[in-house]
């Protein structure tokens, strides 16, 4: 005669079964309301709700063009027709040439050694340019300069920023040659 099967041991291998089902799917629904909880809170706190209609901006009217400027006035138009020799009005004289100042702050033989230059006195808000030329003797140097400054007091507030920060530079004045008219 076969034994029967209690009822605890049919009971607790059907729990098995369902009461893992059960918990994968109530996993399952708590995921899926979180994330959309989720989203909903973060389209109210952003105040982006994609379910309103587009409002189109308003495109505000264009102003009346404004009247058109003056032509400017050209003086080689008076010296071009005359037959005699050509001689520049005293307004189109070039202006007198001013000296420039640079504060070189360094020559490096290695462009890499340059441009880290270049880039901390980026970050003290200078900005500085890099020139590339052949030295005799000494091969090719990069050298970064700030510049180029008009005024002496431009220079020195620039240079005492440059030696707050440990940065030595070296005063280099460059005076234009004038041009030679044809």
């Amino acid at each position: 005669m076969a034994k029967p099967v209690s009822r605890t041991n049919r009971r607790s291998s059907g729990n098995r079964r369902s009461g893992g089902n059960s918990i994968f799917t109530g996993v399952m629904i708590g995921v899926t309301v979180g994330a959309i909880l989720a989203v909903g809170v973060a389209l109210w706190i952003t105040d982006n709700n994609p379910f309103t209609p587009a409002t189109p901006t308003a495109v505000p009217p264009q102003a009346a063009p404004a009247a058109p400027e003056a032509a400017p006035s050209f003086d080689f138009y008076k010296v071009l027709p005359s037959d005699a020799p050509s001689v520049l009005p005293q307004s189109a004289a070039p202006a007198a040439t001013a000296t420039r100042y640079y504060l070189q702050a360094g020559a490096f033989q290695n462009a890499d050694e340059a441009d880290n230059l270049k880039a901390q006195l980026a970050m003290l808000g200078v900005e500085a340019a890099i020139q590339t030329g052949e030295v005799a003797g000494k091969g090719v140097l990069h050298r970064v300069r700030v510049g180029p400054f008009l005024a002496l007091d431009d220079v020195n507030r620039t240079r005492s920023l440059l030696t707050q920060n440990n940065i030595p530079a070296t005063l280099v004045k460059e005076i234009p040659h004038p041009q030679e008219t044809p």
